[in-house]
C-alpha cells in the first residue's frame, strides 16, 4: 500500500486529498504514508545538476571552509581575464536575486572583479538598497580614479540607494597624514557609516598588487611588500595583511591605510568574497581561514585548487618560518 500511494503521488502528480478520497482513508494516513515511503527508501530524490553547474565542489568547499554559501562557475579558460567575467556575472545575479530592502552595501575600491559584477547588474525598478558605502579610499592617479568612484556610484544608482565616496586616497604617505586626512568632515561622515553596512562585497589580492590597484598609486613600495611577505603574509583584503592561517599580519602599513580592517569587516552579517585565479590561491586559502567572509564566488579551476592538498614543501617552508620567528 505505501509504494502504491508513494506512485499515486509522486509518479501521477495526484493530490493527497484525491489519493484519501480514493482509498478511502484519511489524509493524515496518507501523508504517513508518504513519510514512510521516504524513511523505507521506497521513494528517493535525486537532484541532477544542470551542465555548467558544481554542486559537488560547492559543497566541499563549504564544509572544508565553514561558508554559508559558495558559488563556483564555469570557466573555459583558466586565465584571469575570462575569470573575472563569469564571476562577475554570477555575483551581479546573486545580488540581484537576494538584495534585502533598505541594505546598506559595502564596496571596496580598486577591484576589477567587482566593477565586472557592476557591469552585469541590471538596474532595479523599485530601488531595494539604502547605501552604497566605498570601504577604501578611493583617490589615486586620475586616469583610474574614475573606475573606481564609477564602480560605487553606478551601483548606487543600479541598486536605488545614495552613494558614499571615500574621499581620500586608499594609502596616505605617513601615518600622520592620515590621522589628517580622516579627520575631513566628509571623510569621517563615510567611515562612520561603516557600522552600517549589512553587505560587504570584497575582493581577494595577493601581497603583489592588481594591475588597477597598482596604476592607481595605492601600493607599498617594494621594500614593503617583501617585508609583509617575511613576516608572513600571502594575501590581502582591502590593503589589511593576513598569512596562510587567515592571522592578521601587523605592519606600520597598517597606520597608513584608509578604509575598514579586518575587525570591523568581521561584524558585517555578510560579505562575499570575488576572488579566482591561479596567482591568488594562497591569498584565498588565507582569506578565506580568517572567517570574516560568508560567501565565496569563485571559478572551477580555483575550487579545484583550493580543495587540493597542501603542498608538502609549501609546508615545510610553512614550519621553518615558525621556527625562525
Amino acid at each position: 500500500m505505501i509504494a502504491r500511494i508513494a506512485q499515486m503521488y509522486h509518479v501521477e502528480n495526484q493530490r493527497q486529498a484525491d489519493i484519501a478520497k480514493q482509498l478511502r482513508m484519511s489524509q493524515a494516513t496518507v501523508s504517513r504514508m508518504l513519510k514512510r515511503a521516504q524513511e523505507e527508501e521506497i521513494v528517493r530524490t535525486t537532484v541532477i545538476s544542470p551542465s555548467g553547474t558544481y554542486a559537488d565542489l560547492e559543497t566541499e568547499l563549504r564544509q572544508m571552509y565553514e561558508l554559508d554559501e559558495v558559488i563556483v562557475v564555469e570557466c573555459s579558460e583558466d586565465s584571469d581575464g575570462p575569470i573575472m567575467a563569469r564571476i562577475g556575472e554570477a555575483a551581479a545575479h546573486f545580488v540581484e536575486a537576494t538584495l534585502q530592502p533598505d541594505e546598506v552595501i559595502g564596496v571596496s575600491s580598486w577591484s576589477e572583479t567587482i566593477l565586472k559584477m557592476v557591469d552585469n547588474i541590471h538596474p532595479m525598478k523599485s530601488g531595494k538598497a539604502k547605501r552604497v558605502v566605498q570601504t577604501l579610499g578611493g583617490m589615486g592617479d586620475p586616469t583610474v580614479q574614475i573606475h573606481a568612484n564609477q564602480l560605487t556610484t553606478r551601483l548606487a544608482k543600479l541598486t536605488g540607494a545614495e552613494a558614499h565616496l571615500l574621499s581620500a586616497p586608499g594609502v596616505a604617505q605617513s601615518r600622520e597624514a592620515k590621522l589628517i586626512l580622516v579627520s575631513d568632515t566628509y571623510v569621517r561622515e563615510t567611515i562612520d557609516l561603516f557600522s552600517n553596512i549589512t553587505l560587504s562585497i570584497i575582493g581577494i589580492g595577493a601581497v603583489e598588487p592588481s594591475s588597477m590597484l597598482a596604476r592607481s598609486g595605492n601600493v607599498f613600495t617594494s621594500r614593503e611588500l617583501a617585508d609583509a611577505e617575511e613576516a608572513g603574509s600571502v594575501g590581502e583584503i582591502s590593503l589589511r595583511f593576513f598569512d596562510g592561517d587567515g592571522q592578521p599580519v601587523k605592519t606600520p602599513m597598517d597606520d597608513r591605510v584608509i578604509g575598514m580592517n579586518l575587525e570591523r569587516l568581521s561584524t558585517i552579517d555578510r560579505v562575499m568574497a570575488l576572488a579566482g585565479g591561479k596567482s591568488k590561491v594562497a591569498a584565498i586559502k588565507g582569506a578565506l581561514r580568517t572567517g570574516v567572509i560568508d560567501l565565496l564566488v569563485t571559478d572551477k579551476f580555483t575550487a579545484e585548487r583550493l580543495l587540493a592538498p597542501a603542498d608538502p614543501s609549501t609546508q615545510e617552508r610553512k614550519q621553518y618560518v615558525q621556527i625562525c620567528k
